[in-house]
């Protein structure tokens, strides 16, 4: 049995030696294949456009840049780039290298560049601001990083000049971008659409194509922080170091906005007894405190931008020796009574918390979501019930 199959063995192995033996490179369809794999060129994009906007909202300037990054499936093979832009009429190229070398630039002179951004932030205000008293303090405040300006620009050191010379001496020899870089920085003369197309080739010929529509949005200003005053209730908290804490907060009318029909709305201010050892406040050393009978209300009227999405966040604390309530509501700046801040239409978001579970004098975070509308202003109204109540830490973003 075993003699046959050792003669079978070699029988297979002669076989598989005179089938291999008729392959010749040189018959067609047999031998090596083809290779037929060329690039797939894709490439990815972003928004870099950046705008400057007065306090009316007009347009200083606008840089309507993307950077554009240019890929393929090939990996070696001597991948070459084109670009293509339709139209082309206006469009500029930049080296990718020149946001990266500026940005250094800044990091070098960290100090200097956050206070001349500082001091343009306050610059900005001054125009359209109509309080003397604030322009008074914006200019004063202007003044005096002035003064720390100069003295950080002369405490520069050498090191850091050179640092500075080099890398702008860098920016000076930067090769001018091309259609061919890999990436580059197109820079649009304006708003519009643009079709953006690339080509990708390899070293034996092979290339492809591909290309997208590219649609440039006009710069918009960017929706401005609104001011909540005293938001932390703390004593000098005010714009020009002024103020108890309460100021404001108070109403327009106690007659109008008392929960109880006349008499002081006011607000009282609680004061954290030890806030270096035993810290219980969210910011400071100072909450709004709001007692048991429900006949202390907060008020204040604050700017917003029209059509603009807000999120306000806050920390209340309870008592616990009853059932408590504090209500905190996000009102229409028509409202001009506690009556009419009850009513629905005037009630543009608002938000209720008890004391069920809660931790005598522990403070929780909230948040309130409202939207702007056709309105310029809105108002922050708070009110409680049922136990003796606190609110502290304010804080007001632009939900994005």
């Amino acid at each position: 049995m075993n003699k046959y199959l050792y003669n079978f063995k070699y029988m297979v192995l002669g076989i598989f030696v005179s089938l291999t033996s008729c392959v010749s490179d040189n018959l067609a369809d047999i031998g090596d294949l083809e290779d037929i794999t060329g690039p797939t060129p894709f490439y990815n994009y972003t928004n870099i456009t950046s705008s400057e906007f007065d306090c009316n909202d007009v347009e200083l300037w606008a840089n309507y840049e993307y950077n554009f990054q240019a890929g393929s499936n090939l990996a070696v093979n001597g991948i070459y780039y084109e670009w293509t832009v339709v139209p082309s009429e206006g469009v500029t190229l930049i080296n990718k290298d020149l946001p990266v070398l500026k940005q250094s630039i800044e990091a070098e002179l960290a100090t200097v560049v956050a206070l001349e951004d500082e001091i343009a932030k306050l610059e900005f205000k001054i125009p359209c601001e109509t309080n003397q008293d604030k322009i008074d303090v914006l200019e004063a405040d202007i003044d005096a990083l002035q003064v720390e300006l100069a003295a950080a620009e002369a405490a520069l050191s050498e090191e850091t000049l050179q640092n500075v010379a080099d890398l702008e001496s860098q920016i000076a020899a930067l090769e001018p971008a091309t259609l061919q870089d890999r990436e580059l920085i197109f820079s649009f003369p304006g708003p519009g659409e643009y079709t953006v197309g690339l080509t990708v080739k390899d070293n034996l010929g092979k290339s492809d194509y591909t290309e997208k529509l590219i649609t440039v949005n006009q710069a918009v200003p960017t929706i401005p922080l609104p001011e909540i005053a005293e938001p932390s209730f703390e004593v000098n908290s005010l714009f020009d170091g002024t103020g108890d804490g309460r100021d404001s907060w108070r109403v327009p009318s106690n007659d109008a906005w008392s929960p109880l029909g006349g008499g002081t709305t006011v607000i009282q201010i609680n004061t954290d007894s030890d806030p270096v050892n035993t810290p219980n406040l969210p910011d400071g050393v100072k909450a709004a405190k709001f007692p048991a009978g429900g006949d202390r209300v907060a008020y204040q009227e604050i700017e917003v931008t029209p059509g603009a999405t807000y999120v306000i966040t806050y920390f209340s604390a309870f008592e616990e020796d009853n059932y408590g309530e504090m209500k905190v509501s996000i009102l229409a700046p028509n409202t001009s009574s506690y009556a009419e801040a009850q009513l629905e239409a005037n009630i543009i978001a608002t938000r209720t918390d008890n004391n069920v579970g809660r931790v005598d004098n522990v403070f929780k975070k909230h948040a309130i979501t409202f939207e702007a509308g056709e309105y310029e202003s809105v108002i922050i109204f708070a009110t409680n019930s049922g136990v003796e109540s606190r609110l502290d830490a304010f804080e007001i973003s632009v939900k994005q």
